[in-house]
């Protein structure tokens, strides 16, 4: 009787210990999906090394009512462990762990060893751009790059993107990251304030990137390559397009995007000046309206002379007010460049609005052009130009050129008018191929001058069209004598919206993956457990 009495106590006890273990399985589960949910940043709690201690405990209690169990039910457990049940369990058991141990040794050696995968998004988000590849490759010697991101900042895509990056640099990059609320001198130290910020280090060089993204850190090691000392003016008081506010004619995106290679922009009115800056690099004039002075034009001439450089984009004469005024900045870049302005317009019947020339032909063996193939550009409204004989000590190259289909317009009548019907008037007009951008270079002194036929191809409506603004900001590069940068300008990404799911539908999300799902495949497999008992 008593040991009845004591095989009922013991029994009770066991049950007991299993109730008590399955209730603490019950909450390490719903603790552990919390703490899932404030590591996704999805929620918060007030204090999370208690929820962590919580969890550590529940789990505690797991294992404290399973060995209960097996102490009071010793038999029990013994025939669990050796029935035919067990031993078709423990195989499922051991496939189980050899499964999940591949996985788990396959994500840490991938993890450990990143290889560049294929990327089916439409802008490539998930690759390295060229011109990130190309800038890394530049690099002249390793840059560090410390990350400052506290524990309340998401650092996962950082860690992606630095990993993509150093895996891609060939020993040429290297990162690390810091909590500046643990370590708050280190911060103080690297010049940073606020958090999620990236500190590149090249030798004694050092830049700030606002935040992790590839644009950022791409301008960032510009930067370093283009320490600053290259200051571009725009020319003034003729009409010129404004770099300073936006409009329908504004060339704001070309601005900001020089700004974005390290380079210092200015704008210059020459004939209140009545002098260069010792610090200009390169003088772009953008379409005046008005021609630009005799005495402006000497000033331009001895800054040449004395090995500055300038890019001119004069518009054809109709979209103008000189009229039958005299271009003294045409005269010069005639006498002392041989660089010929055409009193035309362009019409290719190769491009989709005869009035828009198209380029055809690059100058491949050309610094600005030697990449451009892939890239067509568009000048609305552009005159040809041409050049004269070969002057001595003057490197000229013919960038673009339009199909054969083309021709220098002159009836200027018609064309303001519209609606005329416009034809090549042979013997009267020039034949395409017409010649739209020329570079010329002067050895001694070095001197560099880029000519277009239109500046409205590169104003912010037309600047993002295909490789419009790679074209201006290459000649920029070029006559900056920065070639190292040409080609690396960051491309503004393609702007997506995107709603956050709400918290409650993150809840719901990580339930259906996490505990909906699997219990249906739990329950599937306990109802043909059930069904294979019953039939034996």
């Amino acid at each position: 009787m008593k040991n009845n009495t004591k095989q009922s106590a013991a029994r009770n006890y066991s049950v007991a210990a299993l109730i008590v273990a399955l209730i603490a399985c019950i909450i390490t589960f719903f603790l552990g999906i919390i703490r899932g949910l404030v590591a996704a940043q999805v929620t918060t709690v007030a204090n999370v090394e208690n929820l962590q201690r919580y969890l550590l405990v529940s789990a505690g209690f797991i294992v404290i009512g399973v060995a209960a169990y097996a102490i009071l039910e010793p038999e029990r457990v013994r025939r669990f462990l050796t029935g035919r049940q067990a031993r078709y369990g423990s195989n499922a058991f051991i496939m189980s762990i050899a499964f999940a141990g591949i996985l788990i040794i396959g994500n840490v050696l991938a993890y450990q060893n990143p290889v560049p995968i294929g990327d089916l998004t439409e802008d490539q988000v998930n690759t390295l751009a060229p011109e990130t590849l190309a800038a890394i490759k530049k690099l002249p010697q390793k840059v560090s790059a410390i990350a400052f991101f506290s524990q309340n900042s998401n650092k996962v895509s950082a860690t992606e993107l630095l990993d993509k990056i150093k895996s891609n640099s060939n020993g040429k990059f290297e990162y690390q990251f810091i909590d500046p609320d643990r370590d708050p001198q280190a911060a103080i130290n690297a010049g940073i304030t606020g958090d999620g910020k990236i500190l590149l280090q090249m030798g004694e060089q050092k830049e700030i990137v606002a935040f992790a993204s590839e644009t950022e850190l791409l301008k960032g090691m510009l930067r370093l390559l283009n320490p600053g000392n290259n200051v571009i003016y725009f020319l003034t008081g003729h009409g010129e397009k404004d770099v300073e506010q936006s409009s329908e004619t504004s060339m704001t995106r070309a601005k900001s995007t020089l700004e974005s290679k390290n380079y210092v922009v200015k704008t210059l009115n020459l004939a209140a000046e009545n002098q260069i800056p010792e610090d200009a690099s390169v003088i772009v004039i953008a379409g005046p309206i008005k021609p630009v002075s005799k005495n402006e034009v000497t000033l331009l001439e001895e800054y040449l002379n004395n090995g500055g450089s300038l890019v001119v984009m004069e518009d054809p004469t109709i979209l103008t007010e000189f009229g039958d005024e005299p271009d003294p900045l045409a005269d010069m870049l005639a006498t002392d460049w041989g660089i010929l302005l055409d009193n035309d317009v362009v019409i290719d019947l190769g491009s989709a609005d005869p009035t828009v020339a198209v380029s055809a032909f690059y100058d491949s063996s050309h610094t600005i052009t030697r990449n451009m193939n892939q890239l067509a550009t568009y000048f609305p409204f552009t005159r040809s130009l041409s050049v004269a004989a070969q002057m001595e000590g003057i490197t000229t190259s013919q960038l673009v050129q339009t199909v054969e289909r083309s021709w220098g317009e002159t009836d200027f009548t018609t064309l303001s008018q519209g609606g005329g019907q416009l034809g090549f008037d042979e013997g009267v007009e020039t034949p395409g191929p017409m010649t739209i951008v020329i570079a010329s270079e002067k050895s001694t002194p070095k001197s560099r001058v880029v000519v277009y036929g239109s500046s409205t191809f590169v104003i912010d409506k037309y600047f993002d069209a295909s490789g419009n603004g790679d074209l201006f900001i290459n000649s920029v590069d070029w006559t900056a004598e920065q070639e190292d940068i040409i080609e690396l300008t960051p491309k503004t990404p393609t702007e997506r919206t995107f709603t956050p799911p709400s918290q409650f539908q993150w809840i719901a999300i990580l339930l259906g993956s996490v505990l909906i799902i699997p219990g249906l495949v739990v329950l599937a497999g306990i109802s043909t457990w059930l069904t294979r008992r019953r039939q034996g």
